[in-house]
């Protein structure tokens, strides 16, 4: 009996942190936490009415994703975007997407394809509306989950989506520019197109061009935002 209700206080704290860490990891994605921005524990626990156990667990979790610097006996900050880093995760996230739209395209899933296109229609309903940004975000990232779920890899995106932090951040800092939602679109759409089509070589080409935007305007994002970025 002692043993179970361990169990469920250590599943509690658990399912918490997992929570507290969610929640700040989105703000911080979606800039409402910008670099330099002090998190102390107490006021997150006050916050999420929880206890300093979980926060703790969050913004450790948190730390080894690279979006926060904790300092002992000082404090917890958000880290400036790390230049070094993008490009390391860009280098990443090409050689995984590439691979996962040439295989759709060699075994294209009906079901897949119809839930991707549901989630660009939702796109689109929210092309030019800067108030949902967040919610466009969100379901750029719903999009690129269902295609590795139709290869059956949805832990690679787990692991993958952890290494995105500083990518996300200087998308979201691209993302108010002129044309970008509905470049987005456009290749959305030209990529599922490819794997309909069965064309495995033009789906990836398609999928490296999409994935390249944000990088190529990265000099000028850092010098419209030198405060976001490590030098």
């Amino acid at each position: 009996m002692l043993e179970q209700v361990f169990n469920d206080m250590k599943d509690q704290a658990g399912s918490a942190s997992a929570a507290v860490y969610d929640a700040l990891r989105k703000k911080i994605v979606a800039l409402d936490y910008p670099p330099g921005t002090p998190l102390a524990r107490t006021a997150l626990a006050q916050e999420f009415g929880v206890s300093l156990t979980p926060v703790r667990e969050a913004l450790q979790r948190l730390e080894e994703d690279g979006l926060l610097r904790i300092v002992p006996q000082s404090g917890t900050v958000v880290k400036r975007i790390d230049v070094a880093q993008l490009h390391e995760t860009q280098f990443l996230r090409v050689a995984t997407e590439t691979e996962v739209v040439r295989r759709l395209a060699l075994n294209p899933d009906p079901e897949v394809m119809a839930r991707a296109r549901a989630i660009v229609a939702m796109q689109e309903a929210l092309q030019g509306n800067t108030e949902q940004m967040a919610m466009f975000n969100e379901l750029d990232r719903a999009f690129h989950r269902t295609l590795f779920d139709g290869v059956g890899m949805a832990s690679l995106q787990t692991i993958l989506q952890r290494r995105l932090g500083h990518l996300l951040r200087c998308q979201r800092l691209d993302l108010p520019s002129e044309g970008k939602m509905a470049d987005i679109l456009d290749h959305h759409h030209r990529i599922l197109d490819a794997i309909g089509a069965g064309d495995a070589e033009g789906a990836a080409a398609v999928m490296r061009s999409h994935l390249s935007g944000t990088i190529s305007r990265l000099d000028l994002l850092r010098a419209r935002y030198p405060e976001y970025f490590t030098d």
